[in-house]
């Protein structure tokens, strides 16, 4: 017969020693995230260099080296629209040592491709909003165009003879321009290009006369006389461009189509280390060097924390769905 007292004995030791173990794990883990870091950190940012995700984030990866006494490193993982960047970001050790740069493409994406490698709501831990620019229309300063309405009236009485250009589809540009043909039940053709410059080119040239661009590339152009600017599709008038409406003024409720540079980490680092991020981040953003650079982009700074990029990343992954769909925009 087995003794009871031995069968009590032997669970009361094992509980201590599963609670022992358990102990050590936790002491273990918060003493390694109080010594975090240790060794260099390492950015992703799923572009190209030299674009404006990759300079802020350079600005900012110098700030947080200085704040966090490690080396913070930017490295480019351009690709398919910056899939493979972030899909390698989300499938990083969740230690605070990889983290993510990246731009609107971010919610954007999973409404233009069948497949993403990441989810952007279940794959990261918000770390917080950097800095935007908006979306702006402009047409040839030849062209009759001159507004919106004007834009909109001429669509109206030539069903389907105006174009306009963008970047390439899938662009918050060329979806802010499927939103306009939306709101006003309109026929523009959209014509896509292969970048910025080539699109850019073309307005110019004056074919086609209209264009939806991001608006630091175009600010040159608009400040120099030799692109007409229509409305920008920011909550409020641009800093250095007071004269330009923004889409909301001329009573298009809520259009708001711009590019967020955003910091996420993979979704499990520890809250410590992502309190710490958002902090040194915000931090970074407020010196007047980083602002300066950031304006010098066509860029404003946000500053704004986790919450509010989580909060901007449930609302914008729905809009961007819904109006992929709308669109009619097949999926690639």
């Amino acid at each position: 017969m087995i003794n009871s007292n031995w069968i009590n004995f032997h669970q009361i030791f094992s509980a201590r020693i599963i609670a022992l173990a358990l102990s050590f794990t936790f002491n273990l883990s918060a003493f390694a995230q109080d010594r975090w870091p240790e060794k260099p950190i390492t950015v992703i940012v799923p572009f190209a260099p030299g674009g404006g995700t990759d300079i802020i984030g350079r600005l900012i990866a110098v700030s947080l080296t200085k704040a966090l006494g490690r080396p913070v490193l930017i490295e480019n993982r351009p690709g398919a629209g910056g899939n493979i960047g972030m899909g390698m970001a989300s499938r990083a050790p969740a230690d605070g040592y990889t983290l993510l740069m990246t731009s609107s493409a971010f919610f954007i994406n999973p409404a233009l491709y069948k497949t993403v490698p990441y989810d952007p709501e279940r794959d990261f831990a918000p770390i917080g909003e950097l800095a935007a620019a908006p979306d702006m229309f402009v047409a040839h300063p030849k062209a009759n165009i001159k507004s919106i309405p004007e834009l909109v009236a001429y669509a109206r009485a030539n069903p389907d003879k105006l174009n306009y250009a963008s970047a390439g589809a899938g662009t918050s540009p060329h979806l802010a321009g499927e939103l306009l043909k939306l709101r006003e039940k309109i026929g523009i053709e959209h014509v896509a290009y292969g970048g910025a410059g080539p699109a850019i080119t073309a307005v110019l040239s004056g074919t086609p006369e209209i264009g939806s661009f991001f608006l630091p590339p175009v600010q040159p152009h608009v400040k120099a006389g030799t692109m007409r600017p229509l409305a920008v599709a920011s909550s409020q008038r641009w800093y250095n461009m007071p004269d330009v409406p923004t889409m909301i003024e001329l009573g298009y409720a809520d259009f708001i189509s711009e590019t967020v540079i955003l910091f996420a980490a993979p979704i499990k680092t520890p809250t410590a280390i992502v309190q710490r991020l958002e902090q040194e981040t915000i931090r970074a953003l407020q010196s007047p060097e980083v602002k300066l650079r950031a304006e010098e982009l066509g860029y404003r700074i946000l500053g704004l924390g986790a919450a509010s990029l989580g909060t901007r990343t449930t609302k914008e992954v729905g809009f961007y769905k819904k109006l992929v769909t709308d669109a009619k925009i097949q999926p690639q």
